[in-house]
C-alpha cells in the first residue's frame, strides 16, 4: 500500500515539507557573499545544492525566494561556496537566521573569516574546503532562483587531505534531512564501478 500526493491537493507548503523529507541527504553550501557597499558580508546555508558540470568546473544553489545571497550575487556576480563541517553545526545553523539586510551573518553570529584568493566575498576560516566561483548564470523557476557558479579557485585545507584528496572523514561534512534534521556521515562504503564488457 502507499499513501498518495499531488501538490495541487497538498498545497506548496506541505508539498515542500514532503519532498524535503524525501530528497535525501542533501549537502549543505554555505554561500559567502559581499553585499555592494564591499563592507556587509553575508553568510547563509543552502541545501539544494550540487554539481552542476565539470568542464568548465559548475556548482549550483538554489534560493527559495528574494534573499540577501542571491540579490548580493546578483549585484556583485561573486560567491563562495564553504563546505558546512560537523563541528560548526550552531553556527551555521544561525546564520539561517534572517538578519536584516544591513547586518553581515560574519558579525552577527561571530565567525572568523579570511580573504579569498580569486573573488571579493570572504570565506569562512573555520571550513575545510572553500570554493571561489564567478556567476555563471541564474534560472528562475517558480518561488526559486538555481544560482550557477563557475570555480575559478578550490582553497582545501591541509589537514583533511589524504593523499592529495578531501577525505570524507576528516572533512565531516554536515548534510540536511526533513523538517529540522541534520545528518553527519555515518558508515562509508567502498565500491568500483563494474565496467560493460559485452557479450562473451
Amino acid at each position: 500500500m502507499r499513501v498518495d500526493y499531488s501538490p495541487e491537493s497538498l498545497g506548496a507548503g506541505a508539498f515542500y515539507r514532503l519532498l524535503t523529507s524525501v530528497v535525501v541527504p542533501r549537502p549543505i553550501a554555505w554561500v559567502s557573499t559581499l553585499a555592494p557597499d564591499g563592507e556587509t558580508a553575508n553568510l547563509a546555508p543552502h541545501s539544494f545544492f550540487t554539481v552542476a558540470c565539470t568542464d568548465p568546473p559548475v556548482v549550483q544553489y538554489t534560493v527559495v525566494g528574494r534573499k540577501d545571497s542571491l540579490r548580493n550575487v546578483e549585484d556583485t556576480g561573486e560567491f563562495v561556496v564553504n563546505l558546512a563541517p560537523e563541528p560548526l553545526l550552531a553556527e551555521i545553523n544561525a546564520t539561517a537566521t534572517e538578519f536584516p539586510r544591513d547586518q553581515g551573518e560574519f558579525d552577527a553570529v561571530g565567525i572568523e573569516r579570511e580573504p579569498s584568493l580569486r573573488v571579493r566575498p570572504p570565506r569562512v576560516a573555520a571550513s575545510p574546503v572553500a570554493l571561489e566561483c564567478t556567476l555563471h548564470s541564474t534560472l528562475r523557476l517558480g518561488n526559486s532562483t538555481v544560482v550557477f557558479g563557475r570555480v575559478v579557485h578550490a582553497a582545501v585545507r591541509e589537514d583533511v587531505l589524504v593523499d592529495g584528496r578531501p577525505d570524507i572523514g576528516r572533512l565531516r561534512p554536515l548534510a540536511r534531512l526533513g523538517g529540522n534534521e541534520w545528518s553527519t556521515v555515518g558508515e562509508v562504503h567502498e565500491l568500483a564501478r563494474v565496467p560493460y564488457r559485452g557479450r562473451v
